[in-house]
């Protein structure tokens, strides 16, 4: 699998990112399976969170033999200094690492919780100090909010960005363009999650009965043709690399097409097809 340039962070990554999601409350020896996979197909950038169940813990096991050979990126859901700190060493712990080669503030969600991550006693003055210690090499964010994120990088340099950049929400609703192009004006690493989300579920039962009850979105599923072309639209946004939906079927899915993606940008046919299937799913936006 050819690798890309992450931003400026000198990180030369899989286009595909492993979601921790993938290895939550499927067990470990299911995690061992899904994370031998995705080494042997090429993927060498992990992501996971403290929110995410017992993702750290089976993730952290799984990844033991390979914790030399690949990037590892974890998140914090603290906006405090304290409890960020006891956040980053237990995920330390869990995860059987040392440091972590990108670390971000995760889910950003208001302009109150963008002031007071900057603020005395903030999240950012432990991960500054962690980033002087060297234990956290490149720093992040994660956000659903154009707002807040575009807000976030004028503040600090961050060196990569996490954002929602699907098919759906940008047709429908241009989400995430301005974000794209500010990432890509100063060389920040951009990440796209949500590229395979199909649309919102329509309700719990919808989400319980499926075949992606780890899902917070119903993933495109059964339709290769629109698969791959949200994949493109994800690509063609500018993402240095996609980040599938939390499932194993999901995640294969995009690994097993990425290379087609990648030499085969999105086509006028391809495009017309993400514009009836926007038509059809008739404004239930993930988001």
């Amino acid at each position: 699998m050819q690798k890309r340039k992450l931003g400026n962070t000198g990180y030369q990554i899989s286009p595909v990112v492993y979601g921790g999601i993938v290895s939550m409350d499927d067990g470990q020896d299911a995690s061992d399976r899904y994370v031998e996979y995705a080494i042997q197909k090429g993927i060498n950038y992990f992501d996971v969170a403290p929110s995410y169940g017992d993702a750290q813990e089976k993730l952290g096991n799984s990844l033991k033999p390979y914790r030399n050979h690949i990037y590892l990126a974890c998140k914090t859901n603290c906006r405090l200094a304290e409890d960020a700190k006891k956040e980053l060493d237990e995920s330390f712990d869990l995860l059987h690492t040392d440091y972590f080669d990108v670390y971000q503030m995760h889910g950003l969600a208001t302009m109150e919780e963008l002031n007071t991550a900057f603020s005395k006693g903030g999240v950012m003055e432990t991960i500054c100090k962690a980033q002087e210690e060297g234990i956290l090499k490149k720093l992040g964010i994660t956000c659903h909010s154009e707002e807040v994120a575009l807000e976030a990088l004028k503040r600090y340099n961050f060196d990569t960005v996490l954002f929602p950049l699907n098919w759906g929400v940008n047709l429908g609703k241009d989400f995430g363009t301005r974000i794209a192009k500010a990432a890509k004006e100063k060389d920040i690493g951009l990440l796209g999650m949500k590229t395979l989300i199909h649309r919102a579920w329509i309700n719990e039962e919808e989400r319980r009965e499926s075949s992606f009850p780890k899902s917070w979105c119903k993933p495109i599923s059964g339709n290769e043709a629109l698969g791959i072309a949200a994949i493109k639209y994800t690509l063609s946004m500018g993402a240095d690399a996609v980040v599938p939906p939390g499932n194993f079927e999901s995640f294969s899915f995009v690994v097993d097409h990425i290379d087609e993606c990648l030499n085969h940008p999105l086509s006028d046919k391809e495009k017309a097809l993400l514009d009836d299937e926007l038509r059809m799913i008739d404004g239930q936006y993930f988001f």
